[in-house]
């Protein structure tokens, strides 16, 4: 059996989903919680999300040579976009699904804006200042840290699985960072730098390819997004 790095690696984040446009909703109205009627993980992408995964597997197809095999996210939102890109590229690719790379558990914070864990969970807020993001975990939740552990797990499945191949993974922003954070020997300032700099957009593409003399994934592009894909606005 074959061991070592995917000679392509693709990075993706989930199309818009009903939850995004739930969270940008709360923020923009100065509420304490984000209104959704299922789990977190039962979300579905929103019509505009489809149209941008659609668009992405579009655009792929006329840029990029077929890949090997997706390994997707077991959320809803990450799912969707996987399989409405593969069908958009006309793309036959296994779909994996793999809880190592689902969204970061946010616990008894979940579904709350920065101002509704201000007022009910002072104490929370003020440990997270004190902590930092890095290493603040949440009550029934999980840190970054937490999140880059089972990470480092999926990293030795893709070069026991995928040596030689060309893989996407379809996930979450935070997934899309410590992803960065693992695979260029990234320190917590320099991570936390990139994350401050602005957000991971919907369906971008972070591509890493194998450079062979250092026998290392080197970052080809990082947050791109297809001309093609429609943004929010």
């Amino acid at each position: 059996m074959e061991v070592g790095w995917p000679s392509e690696l693709f990075i993706i984040r989930h199309a818009q989903s009903a939850g995004n446009v739930a969270r940008e909703r709360a923020l923009a109205s100065g509420a304490h919680f984000i209104e959704l009627a299922m789990r977190d993980c039962d979300v579905p992408l929103s019509e505009l999300g489809e149209r941008q995964a659609a668009a992405l597997g579009r655009w792929c197809a006329r840029h990029l040579e077929p890949i090997d095999a997706v390994v997707s996210s077991p959320y809803v939102r990450a799912q969707e976009t996987a399989a409405i890109a593969l069908r958009a590229a006309g793309w036959t690719v296994p779909l994996e699904v793999d809880e190592r790379v689902r969204e970061k558990e946010f616990g008894t914070l979940d579904r709350m804006t920065h101002s509704g864990i201000e007022q009910r969970y002072p104490e929370q807020a003020e440990l997270r200042r004190v902590v930092g993001k890095f290493y603040y975990r949440p009550p029934g939740g999980e840190s970054w840290t937490d999140v880059i552990l089972r990470l480092r797990s999926l990293v030795e499945t893709l070069t026991r699985e995928h040596a030689g191949r060309r893989v996407a993974i379809v996930s979450h922003q935070v997934i899309v960072l410590c992803f960065r954070y693992l695979l260029e020997q990234l320190t917590e300032a320099q991570l936390l730098a990139i994350d401050a700099a602005g957000d991971v957009a919907n369906c971008a593409v972070t591509t890493y390819a194998l450079d062979r003399a250092s026998n290392r994934l080197v970052l080809q592009g990082y947050n791109v997004v297809a001309p093609e894909v429609p943004l929010a606005g």
